[in-house]
C-alpha cells in the first residue's frame, strides 16, 4: 500500500512537512470482491477476529477466520449488487480534502493540516495511515473517530487498536497525541443530518395528506446487549443526536414547506443469535406496516457516508420488507457522504479541539463501568499529561466479572422489548 493511498489528498496532496496530521479513524469497507488484502474475505476476517466488536474469546482468531470464510459468499454478493467494492474509502479520502481546506482557513495557527484516512478491517490501515505520517514528518496528530457517537465497539476498537500498532511498529514516542472521540451533538454535525431529512421528507410525492402522516425511522447499527450491560455510551448517544436533529426539524419544517414528522428509533445489522438491541428496524417497518401506515422515510445514523448497511441493508432488505408489510412510499434520506455540512462539521469539530489544548473529551477519561479491557481509554503520547480516571485514582475498582453464560443482575438489564432476540439480519 502506498503512502498516498492513505493520504486524503492522494497524489494532489500538498509537498512538505504538515504542522498538524488529522487522522480519520472508521471501520472502512473492501475496495475489491476478491482481493487478498482489500477484498471482502480479508475485510470479514480481519472483522471476525477482533475481540473487541464481537467477542469470541480464546478462540477469537480461529473461530472468527472460520465465520469470516463462511460468510464471505454470501457478503460477496451483496456487495456485487452495489457496485462490487464499498464506496466508503472514496468518501473518507473526499471528506478529508474539503476538511483539510477548511481547517486551513479556520485554524490558521495549526496548519497546513494533512488528513490520513486509517481503517480498521481494510485498507488503507491504521498501519499505513502511521507509515504515511512518519514519512512525512508530521509530529502533532489528532486521533479524529469517523462515528459522531462513541461506542466501545467502534470508535474504542479503533483508539486500542492505534496504540497497539503504534507500540508494534516501534513508533512509541514519534507522534504527540490528542483524542476526539465523539461529536454526536455538534451544531453543524446536526444541521447537516436534518438537512438530510429534509431532502428525504421532500422527496415523497408531494401529497400533504401522505406526507403530514410519513414516519421518519432513524437506523442505528445496534450492540450486543452485554455490551450495553458493560456501559457502553453509545445508546445515549445515539438517542441524544436523534433528539437534537428532530428539535431542529421542528424549527424549520415550515421553512422547508414540510410538516413536522412523527419518528422513531430502530437498531440494524444485528449478528448471530444472542440478544442485541431492539426494536430491530425490521420488526419497527413490519409493525408500522401492520398499522396502516403508508410512508417512511429511512434516517441512517453513526456512520458519516454510505457503505453495505445503507446501501445494501436499507435500500435492499428493509424496502422490501417494507413492501411485505404494505408500506407503499418507501425513502431514504441520502447519506452525509461529501455534503458541505458535514466536511464543515468536521473542521469545526477538529478546530474546536485543536484550540481547546484537550488530550480528549472528558467522557472518555471514565471507563465503561463493567470495563474489563485494560487498553481502552488509552491515549499514548498525549500531548498533556493524561490518565484513566480510574487509574489517577491510585486504585483502580475490581472488575465485575460474570459467569459465562450467565445474566447479570436484574437492575443491569434492559426491559424486554428493548431486546432484539430474533435471527441475524446479515
Amino acid at each position: 500500500m502506498s503512502s498516498t493511498a492513505t493520504r486524503a489528498g492522494g497524489d494532489d496532496a500538498p509537498t512538505g512537512t504538515p504542522k498538524t496530521g488529522v487522522l480519520m479513524l472508521n471501520m472502512g469497507g473492501p475496495s475489491s470482491l476478491e482481493g487478498e488484502r482489500d477484498g471482502v474475505g480479508a475485510f470479514l476476517r480481519r472483522l471476525f477476529e477482533d475481540g473487541e466488536i464481537i467477542t469470541l474469546g480464546r478462540l477469537q482468531n480461529s473461530l472468527g477466520s472460520f465465520i469470516a470464510r463462511r460468510r464471505t459468499p454470501k457478503i460477496i454478493e451483496q456487495y456485487r449488487q452495489i457496485g462490487g467494492k464499498s464506496p466508503i474509502g472514496d468518501w473518507t479520502r473526499q471528506q478529508g480534502r474539503d476538511m483539510e481546506r477548511k481547517l486551513d482557513a479556520l485554524s490558521p495557527s495549526t496548519g497546513p493540516h494533512r488528513a490520513y484516512v486509517g481503517f480498521r478491517y481494510a485498507p488503507p490501515l491504521t498501519e499505513d495511515a502511521l507509515d504515511a505520517m512518519a514519512a512525512d514528518g508530521v509530529e502533532r496528530v489528532v486521533a479524529f473517530s469517523q462515528y459522531p457517537q462513541f461506542s466501545c465497539t467502534t470508535a474504542g476498537s479503533s483508539y486500542n487498536h492505534l496504540w497497539r500498532t503504534l507500540r508494534e511498529r516501534g513508533l512509541e514516542g514519534r507522534f504527540k497525541f490528542s483524542v476526539l472521540d465523539r461529536w454526536s451533538t455538534n451544531r453543524t454535525y446536526i444541521e447537516a443530518v436534518a438537512d438530510q431529512v429534509r431532502q428525504g421528507l421532500q422527496a415523497l410525492p408531494d401529497d400533504p395528506a401522505l406526507r403530514s402522516r410519513a414516519v421518519l425511522v432513524f437506523t442505528a447499527h445496534s450492540l450486543p446487549m452485554k455490551v450495553v450491560y458493560k456501559g457502553d455510551q453509545y445508546p445515549a448517544e445515539v438517542t441524544a443526536t436523534v433528539g437534537a436533529v428532530m428539535a431542529l426539524v421542528r424549527q424549520r419544517a415550515a421553512e422547508w414547506g414540510v410538516p413536522v414528522p412523527r419518528h422513531v428509533l430502530a437498531w440494524q445489522s444485528k449478528v448471530g443469535y444472542l440478544p442485541w438491541m431492539g426494536p430491530s428496524t425490521g420488526q419497527v417497518l413490519e409493525g408500522l406496516g401492520r398499522q396502516g401506515h403508508e410512508a417512511v422515510v429511512m434516517t441512517p445514523l453513526g456512520f458519516t457516508s454510505d457503505h453495505i448497511e445503507t446501501l445494501f441493508e436499507i435500500d435492499v432488505e428493509y424496502r422490501e420488507d417494507a413492501e411485505k408489510a404494505g408500506i407503499r412510499h418507501f425513502g431514504r434520506a441520502p447519506s452525509l457522504n461529501a455534503s458541505d455540512l458535514v466536511t464543515t462539521a468536521m473542521a469545526e469539530v477538529v478546530a474546536d479541539h485543536l484550540a481547546s489544548g484537550e488530550v480528549c473529551t472528558p467522557q472518555y477519561q471514565i471507563n465503561c463501568h463493567a470495563c474489563d479491557n485494560a487498553t481502552c481509554r488509552t491515549v499514548l503520547d498525549p500531548i498533556a499529561p493524561y490518565a484513566k480516571l480510574r487509574d489517577s485514582y491510585g486504585k483502580p475498582s475490581p472488575v465485575p466479572t460474570w459467569p459465562e453464560g450467565s445474566t447479570p443482575e436484574p437492575s443491569l438489564q434492559a426491559p424486554a422489548p428493548f431486546t432484539n432476540t430474533g435471527p441475524e439480519r446479515r
